[in-house]
């Protein structure tokens, strides 16, 4: 790590923010935040070429830059007043208004901050916090579930006034903060503070209607309360991979750790999965004669509204399509379940429906079976793990191969039956691929002869 002391020794600087508030808790510390005095981009551009990394400007409004290297990132910033004291007063929370000067010197605390990280307390610095920056009431939130804290009263009541102007900030900014939320330990501790507070309502209202949705005698939580409970057991299953998949967790764990979009491995974008796949609920939801409450249609409707979700937050669209597919396909192993023992066909359709997250799913379909514990659940729940642990072995062989291939080539097949290119060939090849998985044609002669029957007889 280089010595910042001598790369700014022309000017003053401060250690801020969350930096310093990560290094009294004894967290580790990647993110540096310094407010320095003088010319911002020529400091930004000192430290980038003593670091060999990338800078680039990080906000007009603030003035701020970012320089990159490796795992370790530092942002440099304008001292925002005339003295440091100014700066930190100016800042979101008091446990991210404190510094030390980078020359060394005494911790500058001019509101307490250290008094409330003992008291594990967050404060916000004034109304004029939110007003300076509408997407500090979020960060609250977010700062809830990393840290483990709570908001005083008064910082609750600022924080419930400011929430619908949350989305007053930029799409991208409101979706970072999400992220990090989501990931946290505490997220479950971080989601119940935003719903109470109003800034779910406010950034996700599709999830904020799902309150008080009542679901059949199959279930025994609202729609709200059961999503935020497939949450909860898809943390637990985070941790237990192995109770529930044996040998296979390995493999597994390697999947699902590969890096997937917007700063998120597969497993963490498991979680936004988790918390959306019902959204569709409140649009779909009827009752039969008898009085059962139905939602037909609702996973093919999340989908669409997941991707109107992220349409409006400005994910990428790799991550919409994950997290769409997910609320799109998470019913299809329940309903597998009386069929066992599955055959190869039945196998090949799971596995060839939920692609590209046949994985995924599998294991969300998990923590949101354990998650229905209303009539004839402890049943129920022991088959369908049972299942899981059968086709995630499936899911996972395909994920390795890119899944099956037809037996025979397509401008083979297409000379053996004086076809050319074009639809029909495509459909015939798309055939011989689930006959190749399934062993109806896993060889060249009997791929060519069973498209020759199928074209003869379609």
């Amino acid at each position: 790590m280089i010595d910042l002391r001598d790369v700014l020794r022309d000017r003053e600087a401060w250690v801020v923010g969350g930096t310093v508030r990560d290094e009294l808790l004894g967290r580790t510390v990647t993110d540096v935040d310094l407010a320095v005095t003088g010319d911002v981009e020529r400091a930004a551009r000192a430290v980038a070429k003593a670091v060999g990394g990338p800078v680039f400007r990080l906000s007009e409004a603030f003035g701020a830059w970012r320089i990159v290297d490796g795992d370790r990132v530092y942002d440099i910033s304008p001292l925002q007043g005339e003295t440091i004291e100014e700066d930190l007063v100016r800042r979101d929370f008091t446990v991210n208004a404190m510094a030390r000067p980078l020359a060394g010197g005494d911790l500058i605390d001019p509101r307490g901050g250290r008094a409330d990280l003992e008291s594990r307390t967050l404060r916000v610095l004034g109304s004029g916090a939110y007003r300076r920056d509408p997407l500090r009431p979020l960060r609250l939130a977010r700062l809830a579930a990393e840290l483990g804290f709570e908001p005083d009263p008064e910082t609750e009541r600022l924080t419930s006034g400011a929430a619908p102007g949350v989305i007053e900030a930029s799409p991208e900014r409101q979706f970072a903060e999400l992220r990090r939320l989501v990931i946290a330990p505490g997220v479950l501790h971080g989601i119940g503070l935003a719903d109470r507070l109003g800034l779910l309502a406010a950034v996700i209202p599709e999830m904020d209607a799902l309150h008080g949705v009542a679901q059949s005698h199959f279930h025994h939580l609202d729609v709200y309360d059961h999503s935020i409970e497939v949450l909860a057991q898809q943390i637990e299953l985070e941790g237990r991979l192995r109770d529930l998949f044996g040998e296979l967790e390995p493999r597994l764990r390697a999947v699902l750790d590969e890096p997937l979009a917007d700063e998120l491995t597969r497993l963490e974008a498991i979680r936004f999965g988790a918390l959306l796949h019902d959204v569709g609920k409140p649009a779909t939801r009827g009752e039969r004669p008898d009085g059962r409450v139905t939602f037909i249609g609702h996973d093919a409707v999340g989908e669409q509204m997941v991707h109107q979700l992220c349409r409006r937050l400005r994910t990428s669209e790799r991550f919409a399509r994950f997290v769409g597919g997910l609320a799109r396909h998470h019913l299809v192993l329940g309903f597998l379940v009386h069929e066992r023992p599955l055959s190869r066909q039945t196998v090949y359709g799971y596995l060839d429906y939920t692609d590209p997250v046949q994985v995924e799913v599998t294991l969300l379909s998990c923590a949101d079976r354990l998650a229905t514990r209303g009539k004839n659940a402890g049943a129920a729940i022991g088959k369908h793990l049972e299942l899981a642990r059968e086709l995630m072995a499936e899911a996972l062989e395909w994920r390795a191969s890119g899944g099956p291939r037809p037996a025979v080539r397509g401008d083979d097949l297409a000379r053996e039956l004086g076809m050319e290119p074009g639809p029909e060939l495509g459909r015939l090849l798309d055939r011989l691929r689930k006959a190749a998985f399934t062993g109806e044609a896993s060889d060249h002669e009997q791929a060519v002869e069973l498209a020759r029957r199928l074209r003869q007889n379609p």
